[in-house]
């Protein structure tokens, strides 16, 4: 079978003049080269060198093997270089994210996978956490960053953030009394996220811990039809605390203070184990540089603090 030192050889003796300096470019023996060029001759049948003259001159046939050696090589060098150098990566990455992840710190890690490795094409889906977490395991993403409300030692996680909700609702729709007690919201009409969201199961599990049974439910699955529903009066929710901020300096929402305090939300990046590669791992170390719920559609011109 032909090798690369094989082609190495051929290719340096016919590009220096000789065996003792292809020799030292390979940094070897002159036998060592002429036994590779000898199993080379061996294995096609025929000559590549001219023996019959003083320098190394290559035969017909050998020029045409000189033309495809340099070739295989070119196309060696480049495939080590792009299996070394994340610059020149080339592949296609398909990434699931949450509505909220979509709508806060995507652009940012869109904006650093471009600059680690520009040759890789993001193909990003959006979709509800057990969609997402679905579509892993069925082959169909490759990472998925989603709230942790799943236990599946199928799929590995690793924390990149977490995200701090609170209760809101219109201005004037609750009675201005101060802090609440969990139980006493939960007189209100409550807008849930329901099971088919992470955020939606990990709460609801919260609340039943807390004793808290809601009087009256509407199960909204997309967040932005949520902040809507709240912002028009329809009822108290939990959301994103940080990132709507401008919308409660703004009059259209008020946080309502409520005992005890929704705890912080984790989100984690899910793969399955056997396609843990480099690249999934670095652009999860990315998504942990830049995860952060605190700001609307954020850019790599945006410096913030993680609490």
């Amino acid at each position: 079978m032909i090798t690369f030192k094989q082609l190495e050889a051929l290719y340096w003796i016919a590009q220096l003049g000789g065996f003792s300096q292809a020799a030292n470019k390979l940094h070897t023996t002159q036998s060592a080269v002429s036994k590779r060029v000898h199993d080379l001759e061996a294995l096609f049948e025929t000559e590549l060198f001219d023996r019959a003259q003083r320098s190394a001159r290559l035969t017909e046939k050998g020029e045409e093997m000189f033309l495809l050696a340099k070739k295989l090589l070119a196309q060696r060098d480049a495939a080590i270089e792009q299996f070394s150098r994340p610059e020149v990566m080339e592949r296609r990455l398909r990434i699931g994210i949450t509505e909220l992840t979509a709508m806060t710190w995507l652009p940012r890690l869109i904006e650093l996978i471009r600059l680690h490795y520009p040759k890789v094409t993001i193909e990003p889906t959006v979709d509800s956490s057990p969609q997402l977490r679905d579509k892993v395991l069925a082959d169909e993403l490759d990472l998925v960053f989603v709230p942790d409300a799943f236990a599946d030692t199928r799929i590995p996680s690793t924390q990149v953030g977490q995200v701090e909700h609170a209760w809101m609702c219109k201005p004037g729709l609750l009675p201005a009394s101060g802090r609440m007690q969990l139980h006493e919201i939960a007189q209100y009409r409550m807008l849930v996220q329901g099971t088919q969201s992470g955020t939606g199961r990990v709460y609801d599990a919260w609340m039943r811990q807390q004793g808290a049974q809601p009087s009256e439910v509407i199960v909204v699955s997309n967040l932005v039809a949520m902040l809507g529903l709240v912002i028009s009066g329809l009822g108290v929710s939990y959301l994103p605390h940080r990132c709507l901020a401008p919308l409660v300096a703004a009059g259209m929402l008020t946080v309502v203070d409520v005992a005890p305090a929704l705890p912080p939300m984790a989100y984690v990046a899910m793969h399955k184990g056997e396609h843990r590669s480099t690249l999934v791992a670095s652009i999860v170390m990315l998504a942990q540089e830049c995860c952060d719920f605190s700001a609307m559609f954020q850019g790599l011109d945006q410096t913030f603090t993680k609490g």
